[in-house]
């Protein structure tokens, strides 16, 4: 803190509830995070799920997301997925997967928001 008037430190946003948090390869990564780069592209619809899983020794994290009614066929849906995953990519600063499906095709749970199922095994 060497050469500032601040009596206190500053403290970055704060990005998600650290329950929520999953650490991916090192990084950690809050599920609003995603929410917002699904929100940036307008063909997806707002409901999203994420699936952690271990492929040999690493972590993968598969988004599946819906496309919205207007943007429903399989050439619009690859593109966003290509979209989607470059924005994570880029802004969260991790690999994902993404699977665009057609309306409906993300599970909707009763209650609570489900939005990360961890099949990785705990060691």
């Amino acid at each position: 803190m060497a050469g500032t008037a601040r009596s206190m430190r500053r403290m970055e946003k704060v990005t998600g509830r650290s329950d929520d948090m999953i650490i991916l390869r090192g990084v950690n990564v809050f599920p609003t995070q995603i929410e917002e780069q699904i929100l940036a592209i307008r063909e997806l619809a707002p409901h999203f799920l994420i699936e952690l899983s271990r492929e040999n020794r690493l972590d993968e994290m598969t988004v599946h997301v819906e496309a919205m009614h207007t943007a429903a066929a399989e050439a619009e849906r690859s593109v966003s997925a290509k979209k989607l995953s470059a924005r994570i990519k880029e802004i969260v600063g991790v690999s994902a997967r993404v699977m665009v499906r057609e309306p409906g095709g993300v599970e909707r749970s009763q209650g609570k928001a489900v939005r990360i199922i961890d099949k990785r095994k705990k060691e």
